[in-house]
């Protein structure tokens, strides 16, 4: 404002200011009413010149400035497509590069959020050379003696020429034509593990996985500011291949690299690595090193050489793929830690085991700052009416090797909580430490207790039918709350209430069963959503929201509860159903036949629906990067099937099939005039 009260106060004549002073100065208050309105109309005005520009204009402007440039809005599900300013301040940068695969690359990874590949597929057409155009590089029959183009042949960094392909691109059927653009996206993330120790299997060899068994090391993307040229294999996260590491292993090795290793707190240089190939030979691995240290990437081993002496401490850095930030990691978990709760003890900086730094505590909380492997079984206790938490420190994955049942023991109005760990070797037992009926809480935020309790090198789990979580206290009322949690069974007694989202639970095989009480009977009170679950289901009540259940699901009372937007197996007996598969599915098929109860449907053709809706999975197996991920087989009702659109299961909030459509909404408006695009989904 350019002026205040005072000053338009002072503009008066002063014989009119002194009859105010005498009077009360309410002519002095009109005044400053006055200057306040006109600060307002003047602030307006201001913000009116800003307002014309799409960097300082206010939120409600940018839609406008948006339509008069012809901007289509997105699903706002990714960070960078959340707010549409930048977007509508690209626009016209985007558009002066409309066509070409730099652009088209950049926009695939705003709006889905993936690392993305684009390929010009005209441009590894098999075709007779021009005098005027010659193309030295694209030859008919490769070059046999060159290694890289014949390992990267079918990936999306394929240099090799091949013939024509009719078929076209949008149904992800052909490929190699003049018309056709390939978008390769990456669903998988790189996620790192820092100075953990590795697996000894012998004073030889060793495992990268804190769970001794194998596990494919992934690539650390490296992020550019710009985009400048077009994505390589070190730009987005794929899994290292032997020969890649072996041929490029200062990329991939070292520091805020790929991959690191320590022997005795020594740092082992680049000098001394070699990529091998440690499979099983027998009783040992193949192609043991004698001079160097053996790394196989596809695999995740390390082997030392012979003529050194055994390592007594051994330490490596590494990433592994995953689908979302889930059952625990070095990512981000600041919104679910409680920085208020005291006091906290840190583990180990000032304590060198976990049981000592819970002894003697009743509130406050336990922060473990590294990710190493503990193995010890701490006792949990907490006064009632207290709070307790045993947590990883932001940004730390600890891993609690457990070799018998760990116990919880809660009190009346008490908190438990775990986040952030990794929990092998045992289950977790919930008791009480009062024979009086009594009420207290459980938390689970982003942990992982192993399904199976333990894995073979294979990742096969040892005792698949183990559960994870035993609450069998018959005289209380405890509440479970488990969050962006991956776990095994559960056998809650049915005075108890679980509350799952954004979860896997496990039983390590559909035949098993996955939710129980412990004597066998109904479970506790589940209510579960955006889960998905592996394995038999028997809880006294049921209220399941975009969840996929894989076996049959038990609800001892059914006029309790409700299933909605899920996918429940034919056999289950459940509350009433809301848009559920495979029945809605009947029931659509029946009134397109003009059927008047879905039972009048042939049952032949009831189950080639139940057979076609049957969810389909990457994998199912605990340890590998694309476990409880959709497959792309899977039927769109499932994919598809939620309340807001999203795919059912424990990955509903990355909106996969929304990103999708938000890049081909982007292709429809920047594909040069003529050309086809494919999505094809890497990982």
């Amino acid at each position: 404002m350019s002026f205040d009260a005072e000053r338009l106060y002072q503009l008066l004549p002063a014989l009119y200011r002194l009859r105010d002073a005498n009077q009360g100065r309410a002519l002095e208050a009109l005044m400053e009413a006055i200057a306040r309105e006109v600060g307002i109309i003047e602030e307006d005005l201001a913000q009116l010149y800003d307002d014309q520009f799409i960097e300082t204009c206010a939120d409600w402007v940018v839609p406008y400035i948006g339509d008069l440039i012809g901007y289509r809005p997105l699903h706002g599900i990714v960070p960078k497509v959340s707010s549409p300013r930048a977007e509508v301040a690209n626009t016209i940068g985007y558009r002066r590069r409309k066509g070409t695969a730099s652009v088209l690359e950049e926009l695939a990874e705003t709006v889905t959020g993936w690392d993305a590949r684009v390929v010009e597929f005209f441009q590894q057409l098999a075709t007779t050379q021009s005098m005027n155009h010659l193309r030295s590089t694209n030859l008919y029959a490769p070059d046999l003696r060159q290694w890289e183009p014949l390992e990267q042949l079918g990936t999306p960094f394929n240099t090799i020429a091949h013939t024509a392909d009719v078929r076209r691109i949008p149904p992800r059927r052909g490929r190699y034509n003049i018309p056709n653009i390939g978008i390769f996206l990456w669903r998988l993330f790189s996620y790192p593990l820092t100075n953990l120790p590795a697996v000894k299997v012998d004073d030889r060899r060793y495992l990268f996985s804190p769970l001794g068994s194998n596990t494919p090391l992934f690539t650390y993307p490296q992020r550019e500011a710009e985009f400048t040229h077009l994505a390589k294999p070190l730009n987005v996260p794929d899994p290292i291949r032997r020969r890649v590491l072996s041929h490029y292993l200062n990329e991939y090795y070292g520091r805020d690299k790929s991959l690191f290793v320590t022997w005795d707190g020594t740092s082992v240089p680049v000098t001394d690595i070699v990529a091998c190939n440690l499979s099983d030979d027998g009783s040992s691995w193949a192609n043991l090193p004698q001079t160097k240290v053996a790394i196989d990437p596809v695999l995740g081993r390390l082997a030392f050489p012979a003529s050194q002496p055994s390592p007594k401490t051994v330490l490596v850095s590494f990433h592994y793929g995953f689908s979302a930030n889930m059952g625990g990691g070095e990512y981000d978990r600041t919104p679910t830690i409680n920085s208020n709760l005291q006091p906290i003890r840190k583990v180990p900086l000032a304590h060198s085991t976990i049981q000592d730094a819970l002894t003697g505590l009743s509130e406050g909380a336990i922060e473990i700052n590294n990710s190493n492997r503990y193995p010890e079984t701490p006792i949990l206790a907490v006064a009632p009416q207290q709070t307790l938490e045993l947590r990883a420190g932001d940004r730390h994955r600890p891993t609690l090797v457990i070799d018998r049942e760990m116990s919880i023991t809660g009190s009346d109005g008490a908190t438990v909580s775990l986040n952030g760990l990794l929990i092998v070797g045992g289950s977790l037992t919930v008791t009480q430490n009062s024979a009086d009926p009594i009420h207290w809480t459980l938390h689970l935020r982003h942990c992982t207790l192993l399904p199976g309790h333990t894995l073979d090198i294979k990742g096969q789990p040892q005792q698949p039918t183990a559960p994870s979580l035993v609450i069998n206290p018959q005289n209380a009322i405890i509440y479970l709350n488990i969050e962006h949690c991956i776990l095994g069974s559960l056998q809650v007694a049915n005075s108890h209430t679980v509350r799952i989202t954004h979860s896997i639970l496990d039983a390590t095989a559909v035949t098993n069963t996955a939710y129980t009480a412990p004597n066998g009977s109904a479970g506790g009170a589940l209510q579960i959503e955006n889960s998905t679950v592996i394995g038999k289901v028997n809880a006294l009540t049921l209220e399941a929201s975009n969840t996929i259940f894989l076996s049959p699901v038990r609800a001892e009372r059914r006029q309790q509860g409700c299933v909605r937007f899920s996918y429940i197996p034919a056999t289950s007996v459940v509350p009433r159903q809301y848009q559920c598969q495979p029945e809605r599915a009947i029931t659509q098929r029946a009134q397109e036949l003009k059927l008047s109860d879905p039972a009048m449907l042939p049952a032949i053709e009831q189950n080639l629906i139940r057979t076609r809706l049957l969810p389909q999975f990457t994998s199912l197996r605990y340890g590998n990067p694309g476990y409880g991920q959709l497959s792309l087989r899977c039927a769109p009702e499932i994919r598809q099937g939620t309340d807001d659109g999203s795919e059912m299961g424990a990955f509903h909030d990355l909106y996969q099939f929304q990103r999708e459509k938000n890049l081909q909404t982007r292709l429809d408006e920047y594909l040069r005039f003529g050309f086809e695009a494919g999505i094809f989904y890497v990982t």
